[in-house]
């Protein structure tokens, strides 16, 4: 099964894929509300209101796995919108890691970062750029959304 035909759950019920996003620039990062780095929320907004007409959009996966993330798609949606504004889609909460991770966080984590670790995912906000046709690219919860090296893939991928 390629990347782009794993499911998983928008937080209406529907189920969903990276298949609508196909031929877009995608960054995939698991979320949580109460986490210290939680104002990244809002470089993903901004980043996704400068590129989104261009092909570009973020989708934050949720995850209670480092015990951080509120109780309920409801809670979550609620903070994202007032705290931050976000516009971008937030999904199901989902597992990032273990036996019972989510099947795409299974095949996203294969992926090594700069350093060449591939594997679990570290902590909250670790992000993975899924470039049309399926490359991915990893980087961890402390690189900002809008560290260059992320800028610069994104751009190089968008058209003009």
């Amino acid at each position: 099964m390629s990347l782009y035909d794993i499911p998983f759950d928008a937080m209406d019920g529907t189920t969903r894929t990276l298949r609508e996003h196909a031929d877009e620039v995608v960054l995939v990062v698991n979320v949580a509300s109460r986490c210290g780095l939680a104002p990244q929320y809002a470089t993903l907004e901004a980043m996704q209101e400068k590129y989104r007409d261009r092909g570009f959009t973020v989708i934050g996966f949720p995850s209670n796995q480092f015990l951080q993330e509120l109780g309920s798609n409801e809670a979550i949606q609620e903070f994202c919108s007032l705290t931050y504004g976000v516009t971008f889609p937030v999904v199901d909460r989902v597992r990032v890691n273990g036996r019972h991770a989510h099947p795409l966080y299974k095949e996203l984590t294969r992926t090594p970062d700069a350093d060449g670790k591939a594997g679990r995912v570290s902590w909250n906000f670790e992000k993975f750029v899924v470039l049309p046709g399926g490359e991915v690219h990893r980087f961890r919860p402390r690189t900002l959304p809008d560290d260059p090296a992320i800028i610069d893939l994104v751009e190089a991928h968008l058209p003009r």
